[in-house]
C-alpha cells in the first residue's frame, strides 16, 4: 500500500489442515497396529482397502466402544399395601365439638349500702348453698332497728290509750252523756293510731331485713371467682359489677350441634330407649397437658343422656342444638371448655367395610383397586353406603375378604402387576370411633372432579 501499512489476512486453512493431520495420525496407528512381518504386503493392503474402517476404529476409541441398545423391558410390579374387606356390624356415628356450659351462674350483689368488713371465702373455693360469703358493718342496721323498735312502742301506747277512750265515748254515747261527735272523734283517733302502729311494725320489719342483708349468703352450690370487690371497700346496693360470681360445675351441661338432616334419626331415638352421646376431653387438651407433664384426662368416651333439642333449627348454620346433663363429680369438665361429643345415630348390620385409606374419588365417582389371585390391580366402582375418618361402608362393589390396596395407589392402572409389601394392613374396628375433626353425617356416593384423586405414593 502507498501508506506502507501491511495487512495480514488470517489464515483459514489452518483448522482443516489440524483435522487431516489427526485423522492421518490415526490412520497410520490402525496401519502400525495391524501390521504382521509375516505378511507385510496383505496387512498394508487391507490397511489401504479399509481406511474408513480404521478411521472408524479411532472414532470408536473416543465414544468407549459399540455398546448395544437394550430393547425395552416388561411392566415392572408395583409394590403397595392391602387391606381386606370384612364384615361387621358397623355403628352410624355423628362426631362434632361441644362447649361445657354451668348448670347455673350467680352474680353476687349487695342489698344495702356500707363499708365490706370481710370475705369468708377463698377465691375460687367451693362453697355450698347457705354459706357466708360476705359481712358488711351491720352497726348502722342495728341502730336503725332499735329506733323502729322504739317508735312502735311508743304508737303502741298511744294507740292503746286511743282505745280505751274510744271504748268509754262508745258508752257514754249511749246514755247521752256524750254526744255522737265526739264519740266517732275518738274511735277515728284510736284507728288510726292502730294504723300508725301497723306502720311502724313494718318498718320494723323491714330495719330487720336490711340488717339481715349485711351477711350475704350463697344462693346455689358452686365455685367461687376471683374477687370483684375486696374488703375494706364502700360496697353500694344494686352496684352492676357485683362482688363475685358463683358458677355451678356439678352438674353442667353439655351443648353441641348436629346436622338438621340428622333431626328424624334423633328424634327416633330420644322416643326409643333414649339418646346418649359419648363425651371425651379434646385430643389437644390432653397433649397440652402431657406437654406440661400434668397427667392426661382418660380418654374414653364418657357416656351421658342427651335431655335437650332445641325447638329451632339455627337459620346461619343449618344446625340444631342438643344438650345434655353430666353431674361432673370429678370436676373434669369446666365451663367454656371445648369436648368430643360422638352420637350414634344407627347401626349397619353387617355391612362391608374397608379401610377409608383404600377409597379414591374419580370423576365416575368413587372406586377401589382390588387386588386378583393373579396379583393384577382391577379398578372397580363402588357405592359408599356410610363413611367416616377411618372406615368405609360400601353398599355395593366389593365382596368380604377381596383384597384392597390402601397405599400405593397412584402407582397403579387397571392391569398393573403389584407387589405386596408387608402385611395385610389391619382394618379399623368399626365400633371404634372416628377421629373427632368434624361432623360426618351419613355419606352417599359422591362424584369427584375432572381427574381421578387416588391415595398413597
Amino acid at each position: 500500500m502507498g501508506n506502507g501499512i501491511t495487512t495480514s489476512r488470517p489464515n483459514r486453512q489452518w483448522p482443516i489442515r489440524v483435522v487431516l493431520l489427526t485423522l492421518a495420525l490415526g490412520a497410520g496407528g490402525v496401519i502400525a497396529s495391524g501390521y504382521d512381518p509375516a505378511d507385510p504386503t496383505g496387512s498394508l493392503t487391507a490397511a489401504v482397502k479399509s481406511p474408513f474402517a480404521a478411521i472408524g476404529s479411532v472414532f470408536e476409541g473416543f465414544t468407549g466402544g459399540g455398546d448395544k441398545v437394550a430393547g425395552p423391558r416388561g411392566p415392572q410390579a408395583a409394590p403397595v399395601r392391602i387391606a381386606t374387606a370384612e364384615t361387621r356390624d358397623v355403628p352410624v356415628v355423628v362426631r362434632t365439638i361441644g362447649t361445657v356450659l354451668a348448670n347455673s351462674v350467680v352474680n353476687i350483689k349487695s342489698q344495702v349500702d356500707g363499708p365490706l368488713l370481710e370475705a369468708a371465702f377463698r377465691e375460687g373455693q367451693m362453697v355450698k348453698k347457705g354459706d357466708l360469703l360476705f359481712q358488711i358493718d351491720p352497726a348502722p342496721f342495728e341502730a336503725t332497728v332499735r329506733q323502729s323498735e322504739a317508735q312502735m312502742a311508743r304508737d303502741q301506747a298511744q294507740q292503746a290509750s286511743a282505745q280505751a277512750d274510744a271504748e268509754r265515748a262508745v258508752m257514754l254515747a249511749d246514755r247521752g252523756i256524750v254526744s255522737a261527735q265526739q264519740r266517732d272523734q275518738l274511735v277515728a283517733n284510736a284507728k288510726a293510731l292502730a294504723a300508725t302502729v301497723e306502720a311502724d311494725r313494718a318498718a320494723l320489719d323491714r330495719a330487720k331485713l336490711n340488717l339481715g342483708y349485711t351477711k350475704i349468703y350463697s344462693p346455689i352450690d358452686g365455685k367461687t371467682s376471683a374477687y370483684i370487690v375486696y374488703p375494706g371497700n364502700q360496697v353500694r346496693a344494686n352496684d352492676q359489677a357485683g362482688l363475685i360470681t358463683i358458677t355451678q360445675i356439678q352438674p353442667v351441661k353439655l351443648t353441641f350441634n348436629l346436622p338438621q338432616a340428622n333431626l328424624p334419626r334423633l328424634q327416633d331415638r330420644m322416643r326409643g330407649n333414649g339418646l346418649i352421646a359419648s363425651v371425651t376431653v379434646r385430643n389437644d387438651v390432653v397433649e397440652a397437658a402431657a406437654a406440661v407433664g400434668a397427667p392426661p384426662a382418660a380418654d374414653t368416651g364418657i357416656p351421658v343422656k342427651v335431655d335437650f333439642i332445641a325447638n329451632t333449627i339455627d337459620q346461619r348454620t343449618g344446625t340444631i342444638e342438643l344438650r345434655a346433663t353430666f353431674a361432673n363429680p370429678d370436676l373434669r369438665f369446666v365451663p367454656g371448655e371445648l369436648i368430643d361429643v360422638a352420637v350414634t345415630l344407627d347401626t349397619l348390620n353387617q355391612a362391608v367395610f374397608i379401610p377409608h385409606e383404600a377409597l379414591n374419588v374419580g370423576q365416575a365417582g368413587p372406586y377401589v383397586f382390588v387386588i386378583g389371585n393373579d396379583n393384577k390391580a382391577e379398578m372397580r366402582p363402588v357405592r359408599v353406603a356410610y363413611e367416616d375418618s377411618s372406615i368405609a361402608v360400601l353398599g355395593s362393589g366389593l365382596k368380604t375378604g377381596e383384597r384392597v390396596v390402601v397405599d400405593g395407589q397412584l402407582r397403579l392402572t387397571p392391569g398393573t402387576p403389584v407387589s405386596i409389601v408387608g402385611e395385610p394392613a389391619g382394618t379399623p374396628a368399626a365400633e371404634n370411633a372416628p377421629s373427632p375433626q368434624a361432623v360426618n353425617p351419613p355419606a352417599t356416593a359422591q362424584s369427584g372432579g375432572d381427574v381421578a384423586t387416588p391415595r398413597g405414593g
